[in-house]
């Protein structure tokens, strides 16, 4: 079975894209089904499930969602091969932009649009780093200038990385997406395979509920601001 994760900033079309795709796959009777990863509420299942995919929903509530997704994929990827599906489907939360939700080996792909700046791509971690695959959305919004730009300082983040321009909602570049799709890898297990890079450092005194303010509850990963003079 070949196992891809699709990650990417809050609402740039992720799961539109992802529809798409599975629309030319099935074409081919390939088999698939998606996990998607939220954080409070996600009701992506039900655009899924119109459309007869097999899904199933993690969410994460007071985890990283990065945390939450790294200690259930071994899971996950069980329950891709009872169903017999040639290829499983990741989809992550609207992730933070130092997130790193990559396994070496299996497809990445991260999906990110041209509203959301020019200066953008280089605020974006590993998300977008580690990506085998940038697909950049919401291009037919803006001008040819602007993608041009766009793309250019996705290149300057992610220089191995292949990007394709994609109209959700009208599918257009989904075919060739899809073709990509099938040249991932296969995955035999998950068992000690490794991550592309560390996820954000945790447990604090924060993350295990404390609410009050001050030095004397703070315990744990911390890091205090550089103030410069």
């Amino acid at each position: 079975m070949k196992l891809i994760t699709v990650s990417g900033p809050p609402s740039t079309g992720k799961t539109s894209v992802i529809i798409r795709v599975i629309e030319h796959l099935r074409k081919k009777n390939i088999k698939i089904g998606v996990i998607k990863f939220d954080c409070l509420t996600s009701d992506d299942d039900l655009l899924y499930k119109r459309k007869n995919i097999p899904v199933q929903v993690g969410i994460s509530g007071g985890l990283c969602p990065d945390h939450f997704f790294v200690s259930n994929i071994e899971e996950c990827f069980t329950w891709g091969l009872n169903k017999g599906l040639d290829i499983m489907i990741t989809e992550s939360a609207g992730l933070c932009n130092r997130c790193s939700p990559y396994l070496k080996g299996p497809l990445a792909v991260c999906i990110i649009d041209n509203l959301m700046g020019i200066h953008t791509p280089k605020k974006i971690g590993p998300m977008l780093r580690f990506a085998d695959l940038v697909v950049i959305t919401k291009g037919d919004i803006v001008s040819q200038a602007e993608r041009e730009i766009f793309a250019y300082r996705v290149k300057e983040a992610s220089p191995r990385a292949k990007i394709l321009f994609i109209n959700g909602i009208t599918g257009q570049g989904t075919l060739h997406l899809a073709d990509l799709f099938l040249e991932g890898k296969e995955t035999v297990e998950l068992n000690n395979s490794r991550l592309r890079f560390t996820m954000p450092a945790a447990l604090c005194s924060y993350c295990l509920g404390e609410t009050r303010v001050g030095k004397d509850f703070q315990i744990g990963n911390i890091k205090d601001i550089n103030f410069q003079r």
